[in-house]
């Protein structure tokens, strides 16, 4: 071979090595054509968020603050919720609403916020501490409770004002308080209700607990002769009775929900709470004794 036909093998040869070697696939040993472990959706199948963008996105995680009252009730709401918003999970804290807006106020992390009442969503929404408005989600009623045993022969809400009678109930800034209280004017305005006794009734309460659920708690154990309370959450205990109050004496509760200003996932947020007021929402609610807005 010339040394002129040896240069041109020479080149010819390196020029395919250099085509061979673009075209080999990248990324591993053995040629499994394979995608790099660094590159999206290597390994594992990527989350979709429902109601997000592109097909990378994360899964959500909405913290919800809810009333005592809604315990039970958003227990079954997770549930569903994860199956009608696939990649959109609730983490739930319930309190008094009052102490929930408190925390909001203080800076507490929280996406949506569903209080036992409208005020304090207001509250919020009035310090510019929301994404938006109030949204009326559920209603509520109240009732009586006593200990099975009914020790101290409770048959009346007029029994409420006897001497003696020890009633517990909650703080001042828990809804159900303000509820109550109405209850018990409307009571004393009732025919055959002494004009004192709204202020009897007063006089009888024994203690101040820091939300409904504890209210019950505290019936429940004996630790108080009656309550007045919702009664959702008087029909979650086995271990109470209930005294019916007159319909023209019973008040509406009404729940209202907000979306948090500082949510990170406002936009999940909002869907969340829109499904709480759609069908969906509205029949789990239903099936926990709630009421819809508009009752």
């Amino acid at each position: 071979m010339t040394p002129r036909s040896a240069r041109t093998f020479v080149a010819a040869a390196l020029i395919v090595a250099m085509l061979s070697a673009a075209c080999s696939p990248a990324g591993g040993s053995g040629g499994t054509g394979g995608p790099s472990p660094s590159a999206p959706g290597a390994g594992s199948s990527p989350l979709t968020t429902a109601g997000s963008a592109g097909p990378f996105a994360t899964s959500v995680e909405l913290t919800v603050d809810a009333a005592a009252s809604l315990k039970d009730a958003m227990a079954a709401i997770a549930t569903a919720y994860a199956t009608a918003a696939p990649g959109t999970t609730l983490t739930v804290s319930t309190d008094s609403s009052a102490t929930l807006r408190t925390q909001i106020e203080q800076g507490a992390p929280a996406d949506v916020f569903l209080s036992a009442d409208a005020k304090n969503p207001q509250v919020l929404v009035d310090a510019g501490l929301t994404a938006g408005g109030v949204t009326p989600f559920a209603s509520n009623r109240l009732t009586i409770v006593v200990p099975l045993d009914n020790p101290v022969g409770i048959s009346t809400p007029a029994d409420l004002a006897r001497p003696g009678v020890k009633i517990v109930a909650a703080g001042d800034e828990v809804p159900i308080t303000k509820y109550a209280a109405q209850a018990v004017k409307n009571l004393a305005g009732l025919p055959g209700y002494p004009h004192d006794y709204a202020a009897a009734y007063a006089a009888n309460v024994v203690s101040r607990e820091d939300n409904v659920r504890s209210v019950v708690a505290k019936i429940e154990l004996g630790e108080g002769d009656a309550g007045i309370v919702y009664v959702t959450d008087a029909a979650a205990s086995k271990v109470i009775k209930t005294i019916d109050l007159p319909p023209a004496a019973n008040v509406v509760a009404m729940y209202a929900g907000v979306v948090v200003g500082s949510s990170a996932h406002p936009r999940e947020a909002k869907a969340f709470l829109d499904w709480l007021v759609g069908s969906g929402g509205q029949a789990i609610l239903a099936s926990f004794g709630f009421r819809s807005p508009s009752s």
